[in-house]
């Protein structure tokens, strides 16, 4: 039954990212910036949508009041990163447009690399890692100040469940080249959408949003290494059959 249900969000998101983008890519040609997102986020809304109905994921989050608040209060989310589906939920649940930090090779995905492209996001060229973190910080002051969060997965790349992988630098030294807090997000997306698998299992997921931290006066490591072990706390609360027991 999770094959089949499987196949079928697959199927799914195929049929409606193809125009979805075509629509995005021709409303580009005029509209730009918050609303092309909000374009965006609809898309990601039926494919989280489309995960509950046909495969039986639901998402739980708690922390919400731990946001900034303010049109333009500046923020950097970094998320745990399990699976494919914090990608598109994260959109779906924050109150203000996000920029992600990504590798420019997603750009040429056909049809969402496309749509990406046309949306105010960063992306870099990882070989070239001075002038690519140079970028990212011109970019994020002018994003950070129109109220558009960035949003970093600071393992950078997905981890499998129970495991940890090496926590970068890279977000807390934006958030202290811009003066924006930090919010650490744990996410236990792989109980039910495995790292690179194509089957998907119903259950829950948790996200649980931190309370801001913040970047003034910080090291970049020393503050990462307080948001390694929120996190890395939160997500054996959370997901505890995944995790050893901590050794007394």
């Amino acid at each position: 039954m999770s094959l089949l249900r499987s196949i079928l969000h697959t199927l799914w998101m195929l049929v409606t990212v193809i125009p979805w983008a075509l629509i995005m890519l021709v409303a580009s040609l005029w509209r730009r910036g918050t609303p092309l997102w909000w374009m965006a986020v609809r898309w990601l809304g039926w494919a989280v949508s489309g995960a509950r109905v046909l495969m039986g994921i639901e998402v739980r989050v708690s922390g919400r009041e731990n946001l900034p608040l303010g049109e333009t209060s500046p923020a950097i989310l970094l998320v745990k990163h399990q699976s494919t589906f914090e990608t598109f939920l994260m959109p779906t649940l924050m109150p203000h447009p996000l920029a992600y930090v990504f590798k420019k090779e997603l750009l040429y995905v056909p049809f969402f690399g496309w749509a990406m492209g046309r949306l105010d996001m960063i992306h870099i060229d990882r070989s070239q890692r001075a002038q690519a973190f140079n970028k990212v910080v011109a970019q994020g002051k002018r994003l950070l100040a129109q109220g558009i969060w960035i949003i970093m997965f600071p393992e950078g790349t997905r981890t499998p469940r129970g495991q940890k992988g090496q926590y970068k630098s890279g977000g807390t030294r934006l958030a202290i080249e811009t003066g924006a807090p930090v919010i650490p997000i744990a996410v236990t997306s792989a109980k039910c959408w495995p790292r690179k698998a194509f089957i998907k299992h119903p259950g829950v997921v948790d996200v649980s949003i931190g309370k801001p931290i913040p970047s003034a006066g910080r090291q970049p490591d020393e503050l990462m290494r307080e948001v390694e072990a929120w996190i890395e706390a939160e997500m054996r609360r959370l997901d505890p059959e995944a995790y050893p027991p901590v050794q007394g």
